[in-house]
Protein backbone atom coordinates (compact mmCIF):
# COMPACT_ATOMS: atom_id res chain seq x y z
CA UNK A 1 0.00 0.00 0.00
CA UNK A 2 1.10 3.57 -1.26
CA UNK A 3 0.36 4.92 2.05
CA UNK A 4 2.86 7.88 1.53
CA UNK A 5 2.22 8.97 -1.89
CA UNK A 6 2.61 12.82 -2.33
CA UNK A 7 0.64 15.36 -4.97
CA UNK A 8 3.19 17.62 -6.32
CA UNK A 9 3.31 21.66 -5.68
CA UNK A 10 2.83 21.94 -9.31
CA UNK A 11 -0.37 19.75 -9.25
CA UNK A 12 -1.91 21.21 -6.47
CA UNK A 13 -2.07 25.07 -8.21
CA UNK A 14 -3.15 23.18 -11.72
CA UNK A 15 -6.17 22.05 -9.82
CA UNK A 16 -7.11 24.98 -8.34
CA UNK A 17 -8.20 26.21 -12.08
CA UNK A 18 -10.85 23.60 -12.84
CA UNK A 19 -14.60 24.94 -13.61
CA UNK A 20 -16.32 23.18 -10.89
CA UNK A 21 -13.85 23.66 -7.90
CA UNK A 22 -11.83 27.24 -8.77
CA UNK A 23 -12.53 29.80 -5.91
CA UNK A 24 -12.53 33.35 -6.63
CA UNK A 25 -9.65 35.75 -6.26
CA UNK A 26 -10.93 38.70 -4.09
CA UNK A 27 -8.90 39.01 -0.86
CA UNK A 28 -6.02 41.50 -0.42
CA UNK A 29 -3.11 41.56 2.46
CA UNK A 30 -5.45 43.81 4.35
CA UNK A 31 -8.86 41.92 4.16
CA UNK A 32 -5.77 38.47 4.86
CA UNK A 33 -4.81 40.94 8.44
CA UNK A 34 -8.67 41.68 9.24
CA UNK A 35 -9.86 37.46 9.11
CA UNK A 36 -6.66 37.39 10.99
CA UNK A 37 -7.27 39.70 13.96
CA UNK A 38 -10.98 38.59 13.76
CA UNK A 39 -10.12 35.14 14.56
CA UNK A 40 -7.88 35.78 17.16
CA UNK A 41 -9.36 38.80 19.04
CA UNK A 42 -11.81 36.44 20.40
CA UNK A 43 -12.15 33.97 23.09
CA UNK A 44 -8.62 34.49 24.25
CA UNK A 45 -8.96 37.65 25.18
CA UNK A 46 -13.14 37.23 26.33
CA UNK A 47 -13.21 34.00 27.91
CA UNK A 48 -10.01 32.12 28.76
CA UNK A 49 -7.98 34.78 30.09
CA UNK A 50 -10.05 35.00 33.34
CA UNK A 51 -10.56 31.09 33.56
CA UNK A 52 -6.64 30.17 33.28
CA UNK A 53 -5.90 32.76 35.73
CA UNK A 54 -8.03 31.51 38.48
CA UNK A 55 -7.31 27.98 37.65
CA UNK A 56 -3.82 28.41 36.10
CA UNK A 57 -1.72 30.94 36.65
CA UNK A 58 -2.56 33.85 38.39
CA UNK A 59 -1.63 37.08 37.15
CA UNK A 60 1.04 35.19 35.37
CA UNK A 61 -1.24 34.34 32.69
CA UNK A 62 0.54 37.56 30.76
CA UNK A 63 3.75 34.88 30.43
CA UNK A 64 1.67 32.32 29.25
CA UNK A 65 0.10 34.45 26.50
CA UNK A 66 3.57 35.77 25.76
CA UNK A 67 4.90 31.73 25.65
CA UNK A 68 1.93 31.08 23.25
CA UNK A 69 2.40 34.03 21.29
CA UNK A 70 6.65 33.08 20.85
CA UNK A 71 5.41 29.57 19.85
CA UNK A 72 2.94 30.82 17.28
CA UNK A 73 5.85 33.56 16.02
CA UNK A 74 7.70 30.43 14.82
CA UNK A 75 4.98 28.13 13.55
CA UNK A 76 4.00 31.22 11.44
CA UNK A 77 7.24 31.53 9.79
CA UNK A 78 6.68 28.44 8.45
CA UNK A 79 3.09 28.63 7.44
CA UNK A 80 4.43 31.82 5.62
CA UNK A 81 6.92 30.10 3.87
CA UNK A 82 4.66 27.39 2.71
CA UNK A 83 1.48 29.77 2.13
CA UNK A 84 3.65 31.65 -0.33
CA UNK A 85 5.25 28.59 -2.02
CA UNK A 86 1.55 26.52 -2.29
CA UNK A 87 -1.18 29.16 -2.41
CA UNK A 88 -3.77 26.58 -2.58
CA UNK A 89 -6.68 26.22 0.12
CA UNK A 90 -6.34 23.70 2.83
CA UNK A 91 -3.62 25.09 4.40
CA UNK A 92 -1.49 22.50 6.72
CA UNK A 93 -3.51 19.53 4.93
CA UNK A 94 -2.64 20.81 1.59
CA UNK A 95 1.26 21.38 2.76
CA UNK A 96 1.30 18.18 4.04
CA UNK A 97 0.17 16.64 1.29
CA UNK A 98 3.16 18.12 -0.74
CA UNK A 99 6.17 16.89 2.11
CA UNK A 100 5.00 13.97 4.01
CA UNK A 101 2.52 12.35 2.07
CA UNK A 102 -1.41 10.55 2.08
CA UNK A 103 -2.03 9.17 5.03
CA UNK A 104 -0.11 11.98 6.68
CA UNK A 105 -1.89 14.78 4.91
CA UNK A 106 -5.52 13.03 5.65
CA UNK A 107 -4.36 12.69 9.25
CA UNK A 108 -3.59 16.49 9.50
CA UNK A 109 -7.22 17.57 7.81
CA UNK A 110 -9.10 15.27 10.08
CA UNK A 111 -7.02 16.67 13.25
CA UNK A 112 -7.93 20.50 11.75
CA UNK A 113 -11.83 19.60 12.22
CA UNK A 114 -10.29 19.82 15.74
CA UNK A 115 -8.87 22.72 15.35
CA UNK A 116 -11.47 24.96 13.37
CA UNK A 117 -15.09 23.03 13.86
CA UNK A 118 -14.52 22.59 17.63
CA UNK A 119 -12.81 25.75 18.18
CA UNK A 120 -15.96 27.47 16.43
CA UNK A 121 -18.36 25.71 19.04
CA UNK A 122 -16.11 26.81 21.91
CA UNK A 123 -16.57 30.40 20.48
CA UNK A 124 -20.28 30.40 19.97
CA UNK A 125 -20.99 29.26 23.83
CA UNK A 126 -19.02 32.36 24.79
CA UNK A 127 -20.58 34.26 22.51
CA UNK A 128 -24.10 33.11 23.94
CA UNK A 129 -22.78 33.63 27.27
CA UNK A 130 -22.25 36.92 26.47
CA UNK A 131 -24.96 37.86 24.98
CA UNK A 132 -27.68 36.67 27.66
CA UNK A 133 -25.54 38.72 30.24
CA UNK A 134 -25.67 42.14 27.99
CA UNK A 135 -29.49 41.28 27.36
CA UNK A 136 -30.11 40.10 30.53
CA UNK A 137 -32.18 37.25 28.77
CA UNK A 138 -33.67 33.92 30.44
CA UNK A 139 -30.11 31.77 31.05
CA UNK A 140 -31.36 28.73 29.25
CA UNK A 141 -30.66 30.12 26.17
CA UNK A 142 -27.11 29.95 26.85
CA UNK A 143 -27.30 26.40 28.15
CA UNK A 144 -26.99 25.00 31.06
CA UNK A 145 -27.20 20.62 32.04
CA UNK A 146 -30.45 20.13 31.00
CA UNK A 147 -30.89 21.93 27.66
CA UNK A 148 -28.88 23.09 24.81
CA UNK A 149 -27.03 25.94 23.98
CA UNK A 150 -29.90 27.49 21.96
CA UNK A 151 -28.11 31.03 21.42
CA UNK A 152 -24.47 29.41 20.15
CA UNK A 153 -26.84 27.44 17.92
CA UNK A 154 -28.57 30.00 16.11
CA UNK A 155 -25.25 32.26 15.51
CA UNK A 156 -23.67 29.55 13.93
CA UNK A 157 -26.19 28.81 11.50
CA UNK A 158 -26.96 32.66 10.56
CA UNK A 159 -23.23 32.88 10.27
CA UNK A 160 -23.29 29.94 7.83
CA UNK A 161 -25.16 31.77 5.37
CA UNK A 162 -23.24 34.40 5.38
CA UNK A 163 -20.38 32.07 4.48
CA UNK A 164 -22.27 30.78 1.28
CA UNK A 165 -23.26 34.27 0.11
CA UNK A 166 -19.49 34.96 -0.55
CA UNK A 167 -15.88 35.39 1.18
CA UNK A 168 -15.88 39.10 -0.09
CA UNK A 169 -19.15 39.57 1.79
CA UNK A 170 -17.40 37.76 4.97
CA UNK A 171 -14.30 39.87 5.04
CA UNK A 172 -16.42 43.13 4.57
CA UNK A 173 -18.79 42.05 7.44
CA UNK A 174 -15.87 40.93 9.65
CA UNK A 175 -14.25 44.08 9.18
CA UNK A 176 -17.31 46.58 10.51
CA UNK A 177 -16.79 43.69 13.82
CA UNK A 178 -13.40 43.93 14.11
CA UNK A 179 -13.23 47.68 14.11
CA UNK A 180 -16.01 47.42 17.08
CA UNK A 181 -14.33 44.90 18.81
CA UNK A 182 -10.69 46.55 18.51
CA UNK A 183 -12.63 49.65 20.12
CA UNK A 184 -13.70 47.72 22.68
CA UNK A 185 -10.29 46.05 23.53
CA UNK A 186 -8.54 49.05 23.58
CA UNK A 187 -11.20 50.73 25.86
CA UNK A 188 -10.69 48.21 28.45
CA UNK A 189 -6.60 48.40 28.13
CA UNK A 190 -7.00 52.16 28.67
CA UNK A 191 -9.85 52.63 30.97
CA UNK A 192 -9.10 49.60 33.00
CA UNK A 193 -5.35 51.06 33.76
CA UNK A 194 -7.40 53.39 36.24
CA UNK A 195 -8.47 50.68 38.74
CA UNK A 196 -5.30 48.44 38.74
CA UNK A 197 -5.15 48.03 42.51
CA UNK A 198 -0.96 46.22 42.77
CA UNK A 199 -1.79 44.24 45.61
CA UNK A 200 -3.84 42.03 42.85
CA UNK A 201 -0.31 41.13 41.66
CA UNK A 202 1.01 39.79 44.17
CA UNK A 203 1.91 37.11 44.50
CA UNK A 204 2.55 37.96 40.96
CA UNK A 205 3.41 34.13 40.20
CA UNK A 206 1.32 32.25 43.31
CA UNK A 207 3.47 29.57 44.80
CA UNK A 208 2.99 25.84 43.06
CA UNK A 209 0.21 23.83 45.24
CA UNK A 210 -1.12 20.46 44.52
CA UNK A 211 -4.20 20.47 41.94
CA UNK A 212 -7.75 19.05 43.12
CA UNK A 213 -7.62 15.57 42.81
CA UNK A 214 -10.32 13.47 40.74
CA UNK A 215 -11.29 9.85 40.95
CA UNK A 216 -8.26 8.99 38.43
CA UNK A 217 -5.27 10.97 37.23
CA UNK A 218 -6.63 11.66 33.95
CA UNK A 219 -6.53 15.40 34.86
CA UNK A 220 -2.79 15.81 35.09
CA UNK A 221 -0.13 16.82 32.44
CA UNK A 222 1.28 13.98 30.42
CA UNK A 223 4.43 15.17 31.40
CA UNK A 224 3.24 14.85 34.65
CA UNK A 225 2.35 10.99 34.70
CA UNK A 226 4.85 9.91 32.66
CA UNK A 227 7.67 11.28 35.56
CA UNK A 228 5.68 10.69 38.60
CA UNK A 229 5.00 13.85 39.19
CA UNK A 230 1.87 15.10 41.39
CA UNK A 231 -0.53 16.97 39.75
CA UNK A 232 0.11 21.34 40.46
CA UNK A 233 -1.36 23.87 39.39
CA UNK A 234 0.24 27.56 39.58
CA UNK A 235 3.97 28.37 39.62
CA UNK A 236 6.28 27.24 36.69
CA UNK A 237 4.17 24.10 35.56
CA UNK A 238 1.03 26.14 36.31
CA UNK A 239 1.98 28.96 33.93
CA UNK A 240 3.31 26.51 30.85
CA UNK A 241 -0.32 24.82 31.34
CA UNK A 242 -2.27 28.10 31.06
CA UNK A 243 0.10 28.60 28.06
CA UNK A 244 -1.11 25.17 26.29
CA UNK A 245 -5.12 26.09 26.84
CA UNK A 246 -4.56 30.10 25.43
CA UNK A 247 -2.90 28.87 23.05
CA UNK A 248 -6.22 28.10 21.77
CA UNK A 249 -6.23 31.94 21.49
CA UNK A 250 -3.68 32.28 18.39
CA UNK A 251 -5.05 29.93 16.22
CA UNK A 252 -6.13 32.61 14.00
CA UNK A 253 -2.98 33.00 11.43
CA UNK A 254 -3.21 29.72 10.36
CA UNK A 255 -6.65 30.37 8.84
CA UNK A 256 -4.81 33.40 6.97
CA UNK A 257 -3.40 30.28 5.34
CA UNK A 258 -6.42 28.60 4.01
CA UNK A 259 -7.53 31.72 2.12
CA UNK A 260 -4.75 31.88 -0.26
CA UNK A 261 -6.48 30.28 -3.08
CA UNK A 262 -8.92 33.28 -2.98
CA UNK A 263 -6.06 36.19 -3.12
CA UNK A 264 -4.99 38.23 -5.47
CA UNK A 265 -1.15 38.33 -4.99
CA UNK A 266 -1.15 35.46 -2.13
CA UNK A 267 2.99 35.18 -2.50
CA UNK A 268 2.90 38.49 -1.37
CA UNK A 269 -0.16 39.30 0.63
CA UNK A 270 -0.46 36.04 2.92
CA UNK A 271 2.90 36.20 4.55
CA UNK A 272 1.68 39.86 5.54
CA UNK A 273 -1.60 38.95 6.65
CA UNK A 274 -0.45 35.79 9.06
CA UNK A 275 2.92 37.87 10.77
CA UNK A 276 1.12 41.13 10.52
CA UNK A 277 -2.38 39.95 12.22
CA UNK A 278 -0.31 37.49 14.67
CA UNK A 279 1.89 40.30 15.72
CA UNK A 280 -1.39 42.90 17.00
CA UNK A 281 -3.17 40.18 18.67
CA UNK A 282 -0.32 39.19 20.63
CA UNK A 283 0.08 42.47 22.28
CA UNK A 284 -3.20 43.28 23.02
CA UNK A 285 -3.74 39.59 24.81
CA UNK A 286 -0.88 40.15 26.89
CA UNK A 287 -2.06 44.45 27.58
CA UNK A 288 -5.27 42.54 28.46
CA UNK A 289 -4.33 39.75 30.77
CA UNK A 290 -2.19 42.70 32.46
CA UNK A 291 -5.40 44.39 33.06
CA UNK A 292 -8.02 42.03 34.11
CA UNK A 293 -5.51 40.17 36.81
CA UNK A 294 -4.75 43.74 38.17
CA UNK A 295 -8.58 45.11 38.00
CA UNK A 296 -9.76 41.32 39.96
CA UNK A 297 -7.91 38.89 42.49
CA UNK A 298 -6.92 36.03 40.22
CA UNK A 299 -8.31 33.92 43.04
CA UNK A 300 -12.11 35.47 42.82
CA UNK A 301 -14.49 32.98 41.81
CA UNK A 302 -16.07 35.86 39.17
CA UNK A 303 -12.52 35.15 37.16
CA UNK A 304 -13.87 31.55 35.96
CA UNK A 305 -16.87 32.90 34.40
CA UNK A 306 -17.57 32.95 31.06
CA UNK A 307 -17.54 36.63 30.79
CA UNK A 308 -14.64 37.83 32.80
CA UNK A 309 -13.80 41.09 31.39
CA UNK A 310 -17.08 42.33 32.12
CA UNK A 311 -17.37 40.80 35.77
CA UNK A 312 -14.24 42.51 36.58
CA UNK A 313 -15.59 45.90 35.62
CA UNK A 314 -19.02 45.34 36.98
CA UNK A 315 -16.51 44.54 40.30
CA UNK A 316 -14.74 47.83 40.26
CA UNK A 317 -19.16 49.95 40.22
CA UNK A 318 -18.81 49.94 36.61
CA UNK A 319 -22.01 48.14 35.35
CA UNK A 320 -21.92 50.29 32.25
CA UNK A 321 -18.58 49.36 30.77
CA UNK A 322 -19.59 45.45 31.53
CA UNK A 323 -22.53 46.31 29.12
CA UNK A 324 -20.21 48.02 26.45
CA UNK A 325 -17.30 45.00 26.90
CA UNK A 326 -19.89 42.34 26.58
CA UNK A 327 -20.79 44.26 22.87
CA UNK A 328 -17.42 44.39 21.85
CA UNK A 329 -17.51 40.63 22.97
CA UNK A 330 -20.61 39.44 21.01
CA UNK A 331 -19.67 41.56 17.85
CA UNK A 332 -15.82 40.11 18.45
CA UNK A 333 -16.96 36.85 18.82
CA UNK A 334 -19.35 36.85 16.06
CA UNK A 335 -16.41 37.10 13.68
CA UNK A 336 -14.03 34.38 15.27
CA UNK A 337 -16.67 32.14 14.49
CA UNK A 338 -17.01 32.75 10.94
CA UNK A 339 -13.85 33.28 10.06
CA UNK A 340 -13.31 29.91 11.48
CA UNK A 341 -15.69 28.07 9.88
CA UNK A 342 -14.69 29.32 6.48
CA UNK A 343 -11.29 27.97 7.33
CA UNK A 344 -13.05 24.54 8.14
CA UNK A 345 -14.49 24.82 5.10
CA UNK A 346 -11.80 25.69 2.92
CA UNK A 347 -9.51 22.44 4.61
CA UNK A 348 -12.73 19.98 4.13
CA UNK A 349 -12.97 22.03 -0.14
CA UNK A 350 -9.53 20.59 -0.89
CA UNK A 351 -10.03 17.18 1.16
CA UNK A 352 -13.26 16.58 -0.98
CA UNK A 353 -10.98 17.92 -4.27
CA UNK A 354 -8.72 15.36 -3.69
CA UNK A 355 -11.31 12.60 -3.44
CA UNK A 356 -10.49 11.76 0.30
CA UNK A 357 -13.98 13.34 0.97
CA UNK A 358 -17.07 12.83 -1.85
CA UNK A 359 -16.03 14.98 -4.76
CA UNK A 360 -19.80 16.16 -5.12
CA UNK A 361 -18.97 18.14 -1.75
CA UNK A 362 -16.23 20.38 -3.30
CA UNK A 363 -18.88 21.60 -5.84
CA UNK A 364 -18.62 25.76 -5.97
CA UNK A 365 -21.70 27.63 -6.25
CA UNK A 366 -21.62 29.31 -9.67
CA UNK A 367 -22.42 32.59 -8.36
CA UNK A 368 -21.15 33.20 -5.02
CA UNK A 369 -18.18 31.48 -6.12
CA UNK A 370 -17.85 29.59 -2.73
CA UNK A 371 -17.64 26.42 -1.57
CA UNK A 372 -21.60 26.34 -0.48
CA UNK A 373 -22.17 22.72 0.25
CA UNK A 374 -19.06 22.10 2.41
CA UNK A 375 -20.10 24.98 4.11
CA UNK A 376 -23.20 24.06 5.01
CA UNK A 377 -22.35 20.79 6.13
CA UNK A 378 -19.95 22.34 7.83
CA UNK A 379 -22.21 25.03 9.91
CA UNK A 380 -24.48 22.25 10.86
CA UNK A 381 -22.10 20.02 12.69
CA UNK A 382 -20.41 22.81 14.40
CA UNK A 383 -24.15 24.21 15.47
CA UNK A 384 -24.45 20.41 17.20
CA UNK A 385 -21.05 21.24 18.86
CA UNK A 386 -22.35 24.20 20.36
CA UNK A 387 -25.02 23.44 21.24
CA UNK A 388 -24.47 20.30 23.28
CA UNK A 389 -20.74 19.91 23.92
CA UNK A 390 -19.45 21.78 27.12
CA UNK A 391 -17.12 24.46 26.90
CA UNK A 392 -13.98 23.44 28.71
CA UNK A 393 -14.00 20.29 27.08
CA UNK A 394 -13.69 21.80 23.56
CA UNK A 395 -11.22 24.05 24.61
CA UNK A 396 -8.67 21.60 25.39
CA UNK A 397 -8.96 19.57 22.47
CA UNK A 398 -8.20 22.32 20.54
CA UNK A 399 -5.21 23.30 21.60
CA UNK A 400 -3.45 19.70 21.29
CA UNK A 401 -5.46 19.75 17.42
CA UNK A 402 -3.90 23.02 16.67
CA UNK A 403 -0.18 21.94 18.23
CA UNK A 404 -0.22 18.96 16.33
CA UNK A 405 -1.09 20.89 12.58
CA UNK A 406 2.18 23.32 13.82
CA UNK A 407 4.20 20.39 14.37
CA UNK A 408 3.88 18.63 10.91
CA UNK A 409 3.94 22.34 9.23
CA UNK A 410 7.02 23.09 10.71
CA UNK A 411 8.33 19.60 9.95
CA UNK A 412 7.38 20.10 6.29
CA UNK A 413 9.17 23.22 5.42
CA UNK A 414 12.75 21.53 6.31
CA UNK A 415 11.15 18.61 3.87
CA UNK A 416 10.57 20.73 1.38
CA UNK A 417 13.43 22.49 1.52
CA UNK A 418 15.25 19.16 1.00
CA UNK A 419 13.28 17.49 -1.87
CA UNK A 420 12.18 20.45 -3.60
CA UNK A 421 14.65 22.94 -3.53
CA UNK A 422 14.01 24.62 -6.52
CA UNK A 423 10.77 25.89 -5.74
CA UNK A 424 10.77 29.60 -5.81
CA UNK A 425 9.82 30.28 -2.39
CA UNK A 426 8.44 34.38 -2.03
CA UNK A 427 8.80 34.38 1.83
CA UNK A 428 11.88 32.18 3.33
CA UNK A 429 11.85 30.77 6.98
CA UNK A 430 15.74 32.17 8.22
CA UNK A 431 17.78 29.58 9.71
CA UNK A 432 16.39 26.36 8.83
CA UNK A 433 16.34 24.06 9.94
CA UNK A 434 16.87 25.34 13.37
CA UNK A 435 13.91 27.65 13.41
CA UNK A 436 11.54 25.11 12.09
CA UNK A 437 13.44 22.40 15.03
CA UNK A 438 12.75 25.21 17.39
CA UNK A 439 9.04 24.87 16.41
CA UNK A 440 8.70 21.87 16.84
CA UNK A 441 10.39 21.51 20.14
CA UNK A 442 7.75 24.40 21.30
CA UNK A 443 4.73 22.79 20.00
CA UNK A 444 5.62 19.68 21.23
CA UNK A 445 6.43 20.88 24.96
CA UNK A 446 3.11 22.64 25.30
CA UNK A 447 1.25 19.50 24.12
CA UNK A 448 2.78 17.59 26.53
CA UNK A 449 1.56 20.30 29.33
CA UNK A 450 -2.07 19.27 28.35
CA UNK A 451 -4.15 16.28 30.14
CA UNK A 452 -3.66 12.84 29.95
CA UNK A 453 -7.52 13.00 29.49
CA UNK A 454 -7.19 15.41 26.35
CA UNK A 455 -4.79 13.25 24.77
CA UNK A 456 -6.60 10.22 24.82
CA UNK A 457 -9.55 11.94 23.31
CA UNK A 458 -7.02 13.33 20.86
CA UNK A 459 -5.72 9.63 19.98
CA UNK A 460 -9.14 8.36 20.15
CA UNK A 461 -9.80 11.07 17.20
CA UNK A 462 -6.86 10.28 15.25
CA UNK A 463 -8.10 6.30 15.61
CA UNK A 464 -11.20 7.19 14.02
CA UNK A 465 -9.84 9.37 11.11
CA UNK A 466 -7.75 6.23 10.44
CA UNK A 467 -10.66 3.89 10.00
CA UNK A 468 -12.27 6.62 8.13
CA UNK A 469 -9.25 6.83 4.98
CA UNK A 470 -8.85 3.03 4.82
CA UNK A 471 -13.10 2.52 4.38
CA UNK A 472 -13.33 5.68 2.23
CA UNK A 473 -9.94 7.78 1.21
CA UNK A 474 -7.38 4.90 0.53
CA UNK A 475 -9.66 3.90 -2.46
CA UNK A 476 -11.07 6.94 -3.90
CA UNK A 477 -8.03 9.81 -3.58
CA UNK A 478 -8.04 10.83 -7.18
CA UNK A 479 -4.08 11.04 -6.72
CA UNK A 480 -4.03 7.19 -6.16
CA UNK A 481 -6.74 6.55 -9.01
CA UNK A 482 -4.06 8.71 -11.23
CA UNK A 483 -1.15 6.86 -9.93
CA UNK A 484 -2.30 3.89 -11.35
CA UNK A 485 -2.51 5.20 -15.33
CA UNK A 486 0.38 8.11 -15.06
CA UNK A 487 3.75 7.43 -16.14
CA UNK A 488 6.32 6.20 -13.46
CA UNK A 489 7.98 8.79 -11.36
CA UNK A 490 5.01 11.11 -11.68
CA UNK A 491 3.70 12.50 -8.26
CA UNK A 492 5.26 9.52 -7.03
CA UNK A 493 6.08 8.66 -3.21
CA UNK A 494 8.59 10.13 -1.73
CA UNK A 495 12.07 8.40 -1.66
CA UNK A 496 14.62 8.09 1.36
CA UNK A 497 17.67 10.20 1.02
Amino acid sequence: MDLFRTKSVERSIEETDEPDHRLKKELSALDLTVFGVGVMVGTGIFVLTGEQAYSNAGPAIVISFILAGITCGLAALCYAEFASTVPVAGSAYTFSYATLGELIAWIIGWDLVLELALGAAVVARGWSAYLQSLFDLPTWLAGDEATPDFGAMAVVLGLTLVGVLGTKLSGRFTGVLVVVKVAVIMFVIIAGLFFIKLSNYTPFVPDSKPAESGESGLDSTLLQSVFGVDPTVFGVYGIIAAASVVFFAFIGFDIVATSAEETKNPQRDVPRGILGSLAICTFLYAAVAFVITGMLKYSDERMKTAAPLAEAFSANGLDWASKLISTGAVAGLTTVVLVLMLGQARVLFAMSRDGLLPVSLAKVHPRFGTPYRITILTGVFVAALAGFVPLSELSKLVSIGTLFAFVLVSAGVIILRRTRGDLHRPFRVPAVPWIPALSILACFWLMVNLSVETWLRFLAWLAIGFVVYFLYGYRRSRLGRGLKQAPAGQDAAPTAE
